[in-house]
């Protein structure tokens, strides 16, 4: 199917597009010491005119797609052991609070502003789990309503412009705040909504807390099927539907634990650990490109509240897991 799609020069154009805005995002941060990943966002957003050729549209969307998940998933291969020790089975706990409470959260303000609770079921997970991705996976097991489909798209939208503005601002508060390495990682990776985000604003502030970052979010995107397979039995639906876990992150658990139990040149892990980072570049300057700042507009404000209202929570819980769990010792 990808060769396929490969063989159109639309697509070639629309791959090229992303690469030539990543160069140029790289020589602006080598220059102006500003993170990459911010300047390829905001530099692909500018392009956005060019999204509207069908072709291209194909090549771009294939980038951000595809080539994010990819680099997201050679990812492992920068995972230590030390890092893992780091984050241990404390993180999974907090992270798993985190998720469980904010999916709670925003079926108590569906009640509170009078939505459909499977709008604050749907809200609620993609916030708490992996933005767009989980809204999908959680929409294909709701039950089939007049307005499932608008909620859909109005949670993607509004859960992709959330996630664009914490990628920007949290590490700029983090930083005020002179927050560690760990515990600004920690909470990017447990608090930002869309993987490309975690990972933009991971990196900027450092490549540990990027390391954890991405971790902490892997956690998160690893509880989707859980939380699925709650929805399916709570919901009695039929539980032989078919569950399938992300490839990216079955890749990026299998070179954790090759590289744990395994010797493998540093030639090697830094070679795919280059590569990797070109990739979330290139596709995070393809997100930007396919993104369009009109569409802010279209999120209506009962929708926008709930959203925002359950990123705050979000936020609120993992600052309050991380600062518990730290004040009984339970993190490193």
């Amino acid at each position: 199917m990808l060769e396929n799609i490969w063989r159109k020069k639309g697509c070639f154009r629309g791959f090229l597009t992303a690469m030539m805005i990543a160069l140029a995002a790289q020589f602006l941060a080598s220059h102006y010491k500003v993170p990459v990943m911010l300047f390829a966002l905001l530099l692909g957003l500018s392009f956005h005119f060019v999204y509207s050729d069908k072709e291209v549209r194909l090549g771009i969307d294939l980038t951000a797609d595809f080539f994010l998940k990819l680099g997201v998933g050679l990812l492992g291969f920068r995972l230590s052991f030390e890092n893992l020790q780091d984050i241990g089975l404390p993180s999974i706990i907090a992270v798993s609070i985190t998720v469980f409470l904010t999916i709670i959260f925003g079926i108590f303000l569906a009640k509170v502003f009078r939505r459909d609770t499977s709008f604050g079921i749907l809200s609620g997970g993609s916030v708490a789990i992996c933005g767009a991705s989980a809204a999908i996976a959680i929409c294909t097991v709701l039950p089939k309503t007049e307005f499932r489909d608008r909620d859909m798209s109005l949670v993607i939208v509004g859960v992709t412009i959330l996630s664009t503005l914490t990628m920007i601002f949290y590490p700029i508060l983090f930083a005020i705040f002179g927050m560690t390495d760990f515990a600004a990682g920690f909470i990017i990776g447990s608090a930002i909504h869309d993987v490309a985000q975690v990972v933009g604003a991971g990196y900027s502030i450092s490549d540990e807390a990027g390391i954890i970052a991405t971790f902490i979010k892997m956690i998160r995107v690893s509880l989707l099927p859980i939380v699925i397979t709650v929805l399916l039995i709570t919901i009695n639906r039929s539980a032989t539907k078919k569950i399938t876990v992300p490839w990216f992150l079955i890749l990026f658990f299998i070179l954790v634990a090759i590289k744990y139990l395994f010797a493998i040149p540093t030639l090697i892990v830094d070679l795919v650990e280059v590569i990797s980072s070109w990739l979330l570049i290139i596709s995070i300057a393809a997100i930007g490109v396919r993104t369009s700042l009109a569409s802010i507009s279209s999120v209506s404000y009962i929708f926008g509240s709930i959203l925002i209202l359950e990123t705050l929570f979000l936020l609120f819980a993992s600052f309050a897991c991380l600062y518990i769990f730290t004040f009984f010792k339970f993190f490193g």
